[in-house]
């Protein structure tokens, strides 16, 4: 298997005046569901998918809490999942309140597993470039240019 990716042409910002270069963007090749993530663990264990199935929803709803409890969660060679904020300065530390924090992100650091299996992987050249920077933003944001 190979990750599939295209070419898109894009400017410096910090510069308008440099040359655009070339850069390579990852192409999705389709979704998988967590049904298809149980089904292919329950071939290679002698685990049920219901019961995987079971497993993977108990995870979905333990991770978020653990994450708003304020802990790191972390999956050994996995990963790990952690919380990030963004925040709106203030004039003074006195100043800052919670009101300041306008965003919460969820963190996932890929582990040595996720290092290895990104090492050895693969790249393919889809058969279309993609589009200017500006299409691809009318594209993402609904609009037709």
């Amino acid at each position: 298997m190979s990750i599939e990716y295209s070419l898109v042409e894009r400017g410096n910002p910090g510069n308008s005046n440099s040359a655009k270069k070339w850069y390579a963007v990852a192409r999705s090749q389709g979704e998988t569901t967590v049904r298809d993530i149980a089904s292919r663990i329950n071939q290679m264990s002698t685990v049920s998918t219901i019961d995987v199935m079971a497993v993977l929803e108990a995870f979905f709803q333990t991770v978020p809490d653990e994450l708003a409890d304020g802990q790191i969660v972390r999956f050994g060679d996995f990963g790990s999942f952690s919380v990030s904020l963004q925040s709106d300065g203030a004039d003074s530390e006195k100043e800052f309140t919670a009101a300041n924090i306008n965003n919460v992100k969820v963190v996932f650091r890929p582990g040595r597993l996720f290092a290895q299996a990104m090492q050895g992987a693969s790249f393919r050249k889809a058969s279309a470039t993609l589009p200017n920077t500006e299409a691809q933003k009318s594209l993402r944001s609904g609009k037709k240019s």
